[in-house]
């Protein structure tokens, strides 16, 4: 039934709290962030809970290249990577013998994790597995990678998902104790771990598991490091480096997460330009270039020591002619703090570059790739010219950066250039792997009757096989079709919830037969598709927000489909728009406004809603203080995560 709303602006939105607001603010709880500061490396954890590099997948050949950019934002780690799965893989302790060589290089025991891939046979002497090395910061203990930010569910997925091999992954620890010694006691550990590393970690655990070194000899581990990776967080990060400057004879792919290289200096004292002229002449001394190299460089917008990595990246990045894209890149996470939850989106987009698999693309993309070279691209056939709207003059010789701009998509704000970039690399991708990614709604017949026909389509991002669907519909003030920012960013994010979800093409002059005859055309074809007919939602921002209220209304949509087997939307999602009109027959709402838009008033959908509520409809409401029309997702403003509040009460329609 529907809730009473009551006014109160707290700065992000307006709503009386009941059931279900406060399992939207448990729902986006999870997806939060928990600051950690530097000198608690790994502390604690969040609550458990999809760019172009030139990268060498050694799993295939180490003279395979996968292109992406050199710098750019991390993908975010899809929501179904972090469900446990069926095809699970297991973790073992192991222990074995090293030296203390802080000290007096005393005999003593060491503890380390193991995670082995589902499948994984001991018996099984003929498979051979990529392997892995990760390390705490300061404060943290071997094996807890395995527990923190639904690491071990994220490595099941990409395994199962074939985004990476079956693989092995080492937690180990830098401490002989595996405890805390205090920061410089931990310093002066990590320091020493290249040889605890060598002479002992490594042919303990190679030793047992079957990796791709025939033995342990120095000379068959090192012949083995097209297939060996590490990397760590914070001072496990500084640890890595170190471990580039000492073991890239045994190890090709570096994972630094948060932290700089300490090989000369240390805390405070970072010496960035005389550690990266001892790298520069390490890879020349050594002939890393030809022998191949590769280092994923990460670090959160919102690290709280962030500053290093980002002075180290900017003077690696600026000796191009040594640091070049096939063996250097650096990726921010948006919003990422000092946490294992960075940590997980690093490891969700290197891996797959380091080991690769069975689905990994290149994207091929950037900021400045032109429009014509993406309309051109066989990949999306003669639907390209879609991706952009149609009703409006966009030059085929801009840059993705130039179209990402309110003066191509009036009345928007908050565009981002990398969320365009990694919407037509999806589904370049897509299309490659062999997923139809666009339908028509109309027939040839119809088509060839009307020719205006031929501007319509669905852009399917596809969720989970039988998932329940969404119809996400861009605004653009019936002029135009704004796509690229006010509907295609939902669909990705909705299909990496695991939802099907489809982005609307439409006319301007005929939306609403176009959203009819598309809701049709998934409902006719729901087993081609492998879509959940019922319950579907209509999403859509502005005009596109008018559309799914519309067909929200199940008699609208039976007067337009003539059809009473369709069933109603489950729900309807609408973001800024000044809509009025209400019936009994309307869906369940969920709107989401700002406060400063100046084209559509949020206290006209906010009195919209209490009319929903007073028929029984159940409704919510978000008014985000300070923000203007043309939102998109949010992000970057108070009203990042508010698509996962709207999934929320979708669901609770069900």
């Amino acid at each position: 039934m529907g809730r009473q709303s009551e006014f109160a602006v707290n700065g992000q939105h307006i709503f009386q709290k009941g059931a279900k607001e406060m399992n939207a603010m448990k729902r986006f709880a999870l997806l939060g962030t928990v600051l950690m500061s530097f000198l608690t490396g790994c502390g604690t954890q969040q609550e458990n809970t999809a760019n172009s590099q030139t990268i060498p997948k050694a799993a295939v050949s180490s003279d395979t290249v996968k292109e992406i950019a050199q710098t750019g934002m991390s993908t975010t780690v899809p929501d179904i990577y972090l469900q446990p799965i069926e095809q699970a893989g297991t973790v073992t302790q192991i222990t074995y013998d090293s030296k203390d060589f802080v000290r007096d290089e005393s005999d003593i025991t060491k503890t380390a994790y193991v995670y082995l891939p589902y499948g994984y046979n001991e018996s099984d002497t003929e498979t051979r597995y990529d392997i892995c090395y990760l390390m705490h910061g300061w404060g943290g203990h071997a094996g807890e990678y395995f527990e923190y930010a639904n690491i071990t569910d994220m490595l099941d997925n990409m395994i199962a998902k074939g985004d990476i091999p079956p693989t092995i992954f080492v937690s180990a620890t830098f401490y002989n104790d595996n405890s805390d010694t205090g920061f410089s006691g931990s310093v002066a550990e990590f320091r020493q771990f290249h040889r605890d590393f060598e002479e002992y970690l490594m042919p303990a655990v190679e030793g047992q598991f079957h990796t791709y070194a025939e033995s342990t000899s120095p000379d068959d581990l090192k012949a083995s490091r097209d297939h060996r990776a590490f990397g760590g967080f914070s001072l496990g990060s500084v640890t890595t480096w170190l471990q580039f400057c000492y073991d890239s004879d045994y190890i090709r792919y570096f994972l630094p997460m948060s932290g700089s290289c300490w090989y000369y200096g240390g805390y405070g004292d970072f010496q960035i330009e005389k550690n990266v002229d001892f790298i520069q002449q390490l890879i020349q001394d050594n002939d890393l270039d030809e022998r191949g190299f590769f280092i994923y460089h990460g670090v959160g917008t919102n690290d709280t020591v962030k500053s290093q990595s980002i002075d180290m990246a900017e003077k690696m990045l600026s000796r191009s002619d040594i640091f070049t894209p096939d063996h250097y890149v650096f990726y921010q996470r948006e919003g990422g703090q000092h946490d294992h939850v960075s940590c997980r989106e690093f490891m969700y987009n290197a891996l797959p570059l380091f080991f690769g698999g069975e689905n990994v693309q290149t994207d091929s993309f950037t900021e400045n790739t032109t429009v014509a070279e993406v309309k051109a691209n066989v990949a999306f056939g003669d639907f390209g010219r879609l991706l952009f709207p149609v009703d409006r003059t966009v030059s085929d010789d801009m840059t993705l950066k130039d179209v990402s701009s309110s003066s191509t998509y009036t009345w928007y704000n908050y565009i981002k250039p990398e969320k365009t970039v990694e919407i037509v690399n999806y589904l370049k991708n897509a299309a490659e792997s062999g997923q139809q990614i666009f339908y028509n709604i109309y027939t040839e017949e119809e088509m060839q009757a009307d020719s205006s026909l031929r501007d319509t389509g669905l852009f399917f991002f596809k969720g989970e096989d039988n998932a329940k669907f969404a119809v996400c519909n861009a605004g653009g003030g019936f002029a135009y079709v704004g796509a690229m920012h006010d509907s295609f960013p939902h669909a990705l994010e909705l299909s990496k919830m695991g939802y099907n979800a489809f982005a609307l093409i439409y006319r301007p002059d005929a939306p609403y037969d176009d959203l009819a005859r598309a809701i049709e055309f998934i409902h006719d074809n729901a087993n081609t598709l492998k879509v959940d007919p019922d319950d579907y939602s209509l999403w859509g921002g502005s005009a596109g927000a008018r559309m799914a209220a519309m067909l929200g209304n199940s008699d609208y949509l039976q007067q337009l489909t003539g059809r009473t087997d369709i069933g109603q939307a489950g729900a309807v999602i609408m973001q800024y728009t000044g809509y009025t009109y209400t019936s009994k027959a309307d869906a369940p709402t969920y709107v989401c406004v700002g406060t400063s838009d100046g084209i559509a008033n949020w206290k006209t959908m906010q009195s919209r809603l209490n009319t929903l509520e007073s028929y029984g409809i159940p409704t919510e409401f978000h008014a985000y203080e300070g923000l203007p029309h043309g939102f998109g997702l949010g992000t970057g403003t108070v009203a990042e995560g508010w698509i996962y509040d709207a999934v929320n009460f979708w669901e609770e329609q069900f």
